[in-house]
């Protein structure tokens, strides 16, 4: 009779164990879905950004082709270089100011776009990852960079680090 206690208060605490064990896997399952960072929202205000630079990055790409030909039917192919690197220069209006230089943002989520170098300031935009800017300057402490964004006249401060330079040719 003892051996069939026995049995009994083991299966009861085995049983126990096993509830908890596989209640406890379910909640850290749970825990980690839940802790998966969404992807990046794409608000109302940010949209006519985006589309209003889809076509100035296509429009360069379509003169490029069509200068090429023409370029290649005319003279040797060292001259073709430089149509090619004129179209790179054209999509900013204004010259680049001394001691600026053409990046891209390197954050893959973006970046918030705000009017002053702080984390309180106003947000008037973003920068989505890969986008093309132009670096202006940076503040006092070097912890906030002021862009523009290229083909745009809009301008505004990032947090530093999350931009590369660009490569020159």
């Amino acid at each position: 009779m003892l051996s069939g206690l026995t049995k009994f208060i083991l299966g009861f605490f085995l049983a126990i164990a096993v509830l908890v064990g596989g209640g406890g896997a379910i909640a850290l399952y749970f825990m980690n879905r839940t802790g998966i960072v969404p992807a990046k929202p794409i608000y109302s205000n940010d949209s006519p950004s985006v589309k209003a630079q889809a076509p100035k990055a296509t429009n360069p790409e379509g003169s490029k082709a069509s200068l090429t030909p023409g370029t290649q039917a005319q003279s040797s192919p060292s001259s073709t270089s430089t149509p090619t690197g004129r179209p790179l220069a054209t999509p900013s209006s204004k010259p680049l100011p001394s001691g600026a230089y053409r990046g891209r943002v390197s954050w893959a989520e973006g970046l918030s776009l705000r009017s002053q170098p702080n984390q309180e300031s106003e947000k008037i935009g973003g920068v989505g990852f890969n986008q093309k800017i132009i670096i202006l300057q940076e503040s006092d402490d070097k912890s906030w960079q002021k862009i523009r964004l290229e083909g745009s006249e809009q301008e505004g401060w990032v947090k530093a680090g999350n931009t590369e330079k660009a490569d020159q040719q």
